[in-house]
């Protein structure tokens, strides 16, 4: 009786059986050698192993996990080889109005297409910057790296300046660092993960903070913020785990120095597992209750007369009167607003 073939393998019929290549010990997943190779990103990659177009040593691989030595194995894809190119590690100072994806069915503005690189290989954007945001966003053809970076179990901190609407009190920024809870398109609503969050200033219309998470869900910074009654008016990415964006302006890029991915690498190694705590910051984020008395005892006189007056629609700014009715939508109905949509695709 013959064996059946293993898994991530085709038989060839009374041919010796291979390997199997489906054991860890053998090198890197596929889809990562692909995509690091420039095919396509990560998921695509795994689309076309499954669609039984990717060969490994002249065996046709459809089953995944598969795991490769790029240094020793031939991969073809569609009968071509793969190119084995040079890592490619680059800065971006994303402008407003440009979308991080690859593919934007509506054609606006992508961030690759800001970054010239001279060897001409093929780039993908490390997690998601929305198109109303700006500021730090890296690229790269490192598949392995970038999943690391982007995925919130490996807890590579994102930071953000953030300007808002309104002023934002103490309880609400208790609210935001404790955590909120959101709900999801394709999976259950949850509670986000706590945050740590800096005031650098308040004004008479507008406040700024700095708020440093290491998730990355859907407008998260937007819908949290709009569910303490605050309209977001500019989000800026200053950082990514203990990289600064220095040394750009809007719409120029730069590779990342020797030191900066060194240091990428090292806050996104270890497995979740093996962590024994946060990673260290790079930048002090001072804590709300090492702010100076004369804030607080400022913050504490405004909340303790505004608890009592009686609001004033007549002199509401118009930002301000959304966010109110937003705040009574939602403690009425308990869901969150859904981003405006437009002729020209999603914001």
């Amino acid at each position: 009786m013959g064996i059946d073939p293993q898994p991530g393998w085709i038989s060839g019929g009374d041919k010796p059986k291979e390997p199997r290549f489906n054991d860890p010990k053998r090198g890197k997943r596929l889809q990562t050698v692909m995509a690091d190779a420039g095919v396509a990103s990560r998921r695509a990659c795994e689309a076309l192993i499954e669609e039984g177009v990717v060969e490994v040593n002249g065996v046709t691989v459809r089953t995944l996990p598969v795991f490769v030595d790029p240094a020793q194995d031939r991969i073809l894809v569609n009968g071509e080889p793969i190119r084995r190119e040079a890592l490619v590690y680059v800065m971006l100072w994303k402008p407003k109005g440009v979308v991080s994806t690859n593919a934007d069915p509506a054609g606006r503005p992508r961030a690759i297409d800001l970054v010239g690189h001279p060897t001409g290989v093929r780039l993908f954007p490390v997690g998601r910057l929305d198109a109303d945001s700006t500021g730090m966003l890296l690229l790269t053809n490192d598949g392995e790296l970038a999943h690391r970076l982007a995925h919130p179990r490996f807890e590579v901190h994102k930071t953000y300046e953030v300007v808002l609407d309104g002023d934002l009190d103490d309880s609400a920024l208790r609210k935001l660092e404790q955590g909120l809870h959101l709900a999801d398109r394709d999976r259950p609503g949850r509670r986000t993960e706590p945050i740590r969050l800096q005031l650098i200033s308040r004004e008479r219309r507008t406040t700024k903070v700095l708020m440093e998470l290491h998730e990355g869900r859907n407008r998260q910074i937007r819908r949290m913020l709009l569910l303490v009654g605050h309209k977001v008016r500019k989000l800026h990415r200053v950082q990514v785990g203990p990289v600064k964006m220095t040394g750009l302006k809007s719409g120029s890029w730069r590779e990342l120095a020797p030191e900066e991915l060194e240091a990428l690498q090292n806050a996104s190694a270890k497995s979740p597992g093996e962590r024994k705590g946060r990673q260290a910051r790079v930048g002090k984020v001072r804590p709300l209750d090492a702010r100076d008395s004369s804030t607080q005892k400022a913050s504490a006189k405004r909340k303790s007369t505004n608890a009592n007056r009686p609001i004033d629609p007549d002199r509401l700014t118009p930002a301000q009167k959304k966010a109110e009715e937003a705040r009574a939508r939602f403690a009425k109905t308990g869901r969150v607003p859904k981003p405006r949509r437009d002729a020209n695709g999603p914001r």
